[in-house]
């Protein structure tokens, strides 16, 4: 690591990472402006051998008692401790598709008034991730900018606001100078979601910049946290933007997902897989549809 003042700063909360903390952290080591760039974990009770792993590597490593993590509060101490003049923000189980992710997300600041930027989140092409879940772009990525005038943010819909609202602490950059006026909410979940509300409403400029992405991906076995994973999410975006979802699980749905494995050539279990998945769901949606829609 360099010794001078890092340009960047990688805060990244850990517990019981150790099948993934490895590859997530020699990818980020092998960053075109590594040299740039300091890294924060904070660790919050593992019992595994992620602690060992994360020592192998010139890291500045916190730790936390489990009971005061918090998605928003974590990820602000971790801001707190940085150096750098921009914080990325990423997980344990996710790992830069390439070498020159810190690169091209830096490269959206040049613009003054970008205050916050967001990649995508992709699923890698391998045997253990599910086939229909692989990223397969149709068209090269090009970075775009949001910004609204004071008022029009509240004019948009539900589903415009959220739509607008995509930033991702999967693979997310801020400015440090406009975090630590504006840190995040201490909220259970969707404290990037709704920093990007906050941070549209009041005038600020956010850059979505598909052209970096990190592998990332969660094979659910147990339906039952899936459904209530679903639930969960579900439950914020109605809270918060007054977001009803539509049910996109209807006979066409379930045929398209038939002509992919087709298509794909997906194996047999691969197909029961998606079925099982995607009628979970079905159920968790149209459950939700009927409690909130009237």
């Amino acid at each position: 690591m360099n010794k001078n003042t890092p340009k960047i700063s990688i805060i990244i909360p850990v517990k019981n990472g150790e099948a993934t903390i490895n590859a997530c952290l020699k990818g980020i080591f092998e960053q075109t402006l590594i040299k740039q760039t300091e890294i924060i974990i904070i660790d919050s009770g593992s019992t595994d051998k992620t602690l060992e792993i994360i020592k192998k590597y010139p890291v500045r490593l916190y730790e936390i008692p489990p009971e005061e993590f918090g998605h928003g509060k974590t990820r602000n101490y971790g801001a707190s401790l940085a150096k750098g003049d921009f914080l990325q923000m990423t997980v344990q189980d996710a790992r830069p598709a390439s070498n020159d992710w810190l690169e091209i997300m830096l490269s959206n600041f040049e613009d003054k008034e970008v205050v916050a930027t967001t990649g995508q989140q992709a699923c890698p092409h391998e045997k253990d991730k599910n086939p229909l879940q692989w990223h397969r772009p149709i068209s090269k990525a090009k970075p775009t900018t949001v910004q609204f005038k004071k008022g029009e943010f509240e004019k948009l819909s539900p589903k415009e606001q959220r739509q607008n609202c995509t930033l991702d602490d999967v693979n997310a950059m801020y400015r440090k100078s406009f975090f630590d006026k504006n840190p995040f909410d201490e909220v259970e979940f969707g404290e990037d979601m709704m920093w990007a509300k906050k941070t549209l409403i009041n005038g600020a400029k956010i850059a979505y910049d598909m052209r970096s992405a990190v592998w990332h991906y969660h094979h659910y076995t147990d339906l039952k946290k899936l459904k209530e994973r679903i639930n969960y999410e579900l439950r914020f975006k109605y809270e918060f933007f007054g977001l009803i979802p539509e049910n996109p699980y209807n006979l066409k749905y379930f045929v398209r997902i038939f002509y992919l494995c087709i298509k794909y050539r997906v194996k047999p279990k691969w197909w029961i897989y998606n079925l099982k998945m995607n009628l979970t769901l079905r159920k968790a949606t149209k459950q939700f549809i009927k409690k909130h829609a009237n």
